[in-house]
């Protein structure tokens, strides 16, 4: 009886680690923080970079495709600065309070990189900062519009 006893025990506890064993040895994959797009993110002082991609034909007129997720209560100034011919370029947005904020999208507003010299399928350093924060430097990528996803998205000559 001890004996039948011990092996259901023991049966129970294989079965236990049997199929929980995935979590006992891999680490579990879904919490791990991952950009799911082409584009890449980071996060400021009150303010979140998200999906960061550049689209162009040429490689010298780019089209910063970016969403700033504004999650303080007050309005801020997202400052971005890229090379453009040897020099530093800066373009300043202001976010609204508590707000999603898209730029590049053909009908928004959008931010034009002039002389990048970034072909598609480079990475294009490009800084970020916002408040009194040090700010990030993120190696965006440059795409073209050969998907169609990313189509509508050239960018126009800005207006002078």
């Amino acid at each position: 009886m001890k004996a039948r006893i011990a092996a259901s025990v023991l049966l129970a506890a294989g079965l236990l680690v049997g199929t929980a064993g995935c979590n006992l040895v891999a680490p579990q994959a879904t919490t791990k923080h991952y950009d799911a797009s082409d584009g890449v993110s980071a996060n400021l002082d009150g303010v979140d970079v998200r999906n960061a991609l550049v689209i162009t034909e040429d490689g010298e007129l780019g089209n910063l495709v970016v969403t700033f997720v504004n999650t303080t209560t007050e309005s801020a100034k997202v400052t971005v600065q890229y090379e453009s011919d040897g020099s530093k370029e800066t373009e300043t947005v202001t976010l609204d309070p508590s707000s999603s904020t898209p730029f590049g999208l053909p009908d928004g507003e959008q931010i034009t990189l002039v002389d990048m010299g970034a072909q598609p399928g480079a990475l294009l350093p490009v800084y970020f900062q916002s408040g009194q924060s040090e700010g990030k430097q993120l190696l965006v990528p440059v795409l073209d519009a050969s998907l169609p996803e990313y189509a509508d998205l050239v960018p126009t000559a800005p207006s002078k």
